[in-house]
């Protein structure tokens, strides 16, 4: 009995996506929730899997392939069955093979494993890419005492001439031609990802709509960096997740916001709305494009659920497993560029929100205190924002609260 495999259902701000890839092919047995294929969308990728057990009996739309909601990409046939290969070692048995995330699936498929072997730790028994790193791990360890047996001694090796020599039966011009193609320039046309199009979309409508103004800053970060080094091992042994910087940063950022209602605010048509509650929105770069996952509620959060969220929000994102929900909205975003080694730059707006923070990266710099020249870990940071809603003065009064509080990190526990 044939079983069709629809799209799911979108949300009404999605109208269509495209088939990134399938994980099964036609003849292949599947279980019912296994994972087929995924559908990218401009804001998040959703997955197909299998409504019911049966086998893959036709792929009705292959990868690359534009679809909407609900639509028909491929059927099973629920009656029919496999037989399974035999093992090549009777004795052996393996569990039933569990379902596998994308990013572990290329992982597996660089070094040879297989799903069988792996206990999954995600949703579902579901096997991530922590669990086959685990694997190659322990792989490393058993094979390491082979690796240490003793081994004929080494011949020297021998530097090869730059053109090789040539092949029986190879022709001179045959080579001369090889060598010449392997200096041609090469170019490769690949169509944008849906999210990589979105992106583009956004970033030149706020350039378009909003009157972009950047004000810059610097902060000595040793007073947090101490604060970090006193209590980094009880804090995660205590709560199971390092102390990192974003959580100063959002506390912060929270802290300001509340003395600065405008830059928390946003434009409707002629009106300003100013949000009651801080969604801060953490700017994650991912091999798809930069996603915002936003921290609701970010206020009523402690420094351990940020610091865990944040976690969460990154393992999530480079995996394309950021729900929808959790991207959408939020009212002011703190983006880092200081994680690949940016000095400064001028953040652009997140629309509708009117403010972004631009963190960097710390590095030791001669400056003077007291009359003093000393060496202090010093961050450079940006704040870019709206002008027609924000004043300059409000900006940099911002901004240099930021910088006290950070500087001072007691005043983020006494909220002064």
């Amino acid at each position: 009995m044939s079983t069709n495999i629809t799209v799911p259902v979108f949300p009404e701000s999605v109208t269509e996506g495209t088939i990134l890839t399938w994980h099964k092919q036609p003849g292949e047995l599947v279980a019912r929730g296994e994972l087929l294929a995924e559908v990218e969308t401009d804001k998040v990728v959703f997955e197909v899997p299998a409504p019911v057990d049966g086998v893959l009996t036709e792929i009705t739309m292959p990868a690359g392939t534009t679809v909407k909601s609900g639509e028909v990409v491929g059927r099973l046939d629920k009656s029919a069955t496999m037989t399974p290969k035999p093992s090549p070692v009777a004795s052996e048995t393996f569990p039933k093979a569990a379902i596998v995330m994308p990013a572990a699936k290329r992982l597996m498929d660089e070094h040879g494993l297989d799903a069988r072997q792996l206990s999954g730790s995600g949703k579902g028994g579901r096997v991530l890419k922590e669990d086959v790193q685990k694997q190659l791990d322990i792989d490393e360890t058993i094979s390491a005492p082979a690796a240490a047996k003793p081994k004929p001694s080494p011949v020297a090796p021998v530097r090869m001439p730059a053109v090789p020599p040539a092949q029986a039966g190879e022709r001179p011009e045959e080579r001369a031609r090889d060598g010449a193609n392997a200096d041609l320039r090469t170019e490769k046309r690949v169509p944008m990802t849906r999210l990589r199009v979105r992106v583009a979309e956004r970033l030149v409508e706020a350039q378009r709509t909003a009157a972009i103004l950047t004000t810059f800053n610097e902060v000595n970060m040793q007073p947090v960096m101490e604060l970090r080094t006193r209590h980094r091992e009880r804090f995660e042994k205590e709560h199971g997740v390092r102390l990192g910087f974003m959580s100063f940063f959002v506390k912060a950022a929270i802290e300001a916001l509340r003395h600065f209602p405008e830059v928390n605010a946003s434009i409707d048509g002629h009106d300003i709305v100013y949000h009651g509650f801080y969604d801060i929105g953490i700017a994650v770069g991912t091999p798809r494009g930069l996603v915002v996952p936003v921290l609701r509620d970010a206020d009523r959060l402690t420094m351990a659920e940020i610091e865990t969220r944040i976690r969460d929000f990154g393992e999530r994102a480079q995996n394309g497993r950021l729900t929808l929900e959790e991207i959408t909205g939020g009212t002011f975003t703190i983006t880092n560029g200081g994680v690949f080694g940016s000095l400064l730059s001028t953040p652009i707006l997140n629309p509708p929100q009117a403010a972004i923070l631009g963190m960097h990266k710390i590095q030791e710099r001669p400056v003077a205190e007291k009359g003093q020249v000393v060496i202090r870990p010093i961050m450079y940071l940006a704040l870019s924002y709206d002008h027609r809603l924000i004043d300059g003065r409000e900006a940099v009064q911002f901004l240099v609260m930021i910088k006290e509080l950070l500087e001072d990190p007691a005043r983020l526990l006494l909220e002064v």
